[in-house]
């Protein structure tokens, strides 16, 4: 990747030099995942479809590349406390195991027990609190400001933005143009830096960002460039399930993001069979997002060449008898 390209945005926050410097320095199990065009599925769609697999690495997900370039900065005897819905603590257990640092997480009392069991395996502390993700945050930073221990915000600290960034370069290395990309949007790292890279790279590429219809905050807060939070959130999609924005994520997307669209639990269940059944990659249903929008507005991209990140894939054994069988 050349590192002499002229950058439309380069007074963002999220810097496309730390996003390429990501590229060369987050452990490679993360970097340069599958990406093909998935023409099983094109019949029905009725456009052209290019895939991006992030579930085949040791914790199934995207967001070990941004919690790797992160752990990267900090001082060897750092302890860290974290909030997660699942994924994100498991890939910042894996890199802090990875630098022998200590890492407490905490997660809803309802959260995905597979992911949390993940968690504690890799050797981080897992601490149950509240009723839904942003409740198990809000009781972290209280034990962080309590207790002097670093917290680590997902989708506030830039550096995570911008390891979850290296997806946009990889995108953009497909041979061929891509017209949209759909990534699904939670804290809004994920969409942030992979947005980030794209329009440095690509700016003719629409970048839209996908929303659980009961999980719509970011989205509304985006439109609005400001923060609305919600009472509650209703989906299953517990990975972009945020009712409090984060509002540095928010205003990452202002100049990054052209559209953005919503998809029911309904659709992202369909989208996760369509996904299992033609490209045997199991999602879950935040993984699963995006490939549900690329369903729910085949309309819209006909004649089209569009993208997706298939972004997690934690399902425990209850929830695939549940939703496959």
């Amino acid at each position: 990747m050349q590192t002499h390209l002229h950058d439309p945005l380069s007074g963002h926050r999220l810097s496309l030099e730390r996003i390429l410097e990501a590229s060369r320095t987050v452990d490679a199990v993360f970097l340069n995942s599958a990406q093909y065009r998935a023409e099983v599925l094109e019949p029905e769609l009725g456009f052209e479809l290019v895939v991006k697999v992030e579930t085949l690495n040791p914790i199934r997900s995207f967001k070990g590349r941004g919690a790797d370039y992160f752990v990267q900065s900090l001082e060897p005897d750092t302890h860290l406390v974290c909030a997660s819905a699942g994924n994100w603590g498991q890939a910042m257990a894996y890199a802090c195991r990875s630098r022998g640092l200590k890492l407490i997480c905490y997660a809803a009392l309802q959260a995905n027990t597979l992911k949390l069991e993940r968690i504690r395996a890799l050797g981080a502390e897992v601490r149950l609190f509240g009723s839904d993700f942003d409740a198990a945050k809000l009781e972290a930073k209280r034990f962080a400001l309590e207790s002097g221990t670093r917290m680590v915000e997902d989708g506030f600290e830039a550096r995570i933005s911008e390891g979850a960034g290296t997806l946009g370069l990889e995108l953009c290395a497909y041979p061929e143009k891509l017209d949209a990309v759909l990534i699904p949007l939670g804290n809004g790292a994920m969409l942030g830096g992979t947005a980030r890279a794209i329009k440095a790279l690509s700016p003719h590429t629409e970048v839209i960002a996908v929303c659980a219809e009961g999980a719509t905050s970011m989205l509304e807060s985006w439109r609005a460039n400001r923060v609305l939070e919600h009472a509650q959130i209703d989906t299953i999609a517990d990975g972009i399930g945020v009712r409090v924005p984060i509002l540095e994520a928010v205003q990452d997307m202002q100049t990054l993001v052209d559209d953005g669209v919503t998809v029911t639990d309904a659709q992202m269940l369909s989208a996760m069979r369509h996904s299992l059944e033609g490209l045997g990659v199991l999602l879950e249903p935040s993984g699963a997002a995006g490939l549900a929008a690329a369903y729910a507005y085949r309309s819209r991209f006909q004649g089209k060449r569009v993208t997706t990140v298939l972004c997690g894939g934690n399902v425990t054994k209850k929830q695939f008898q549940t939703w496959f069988i």
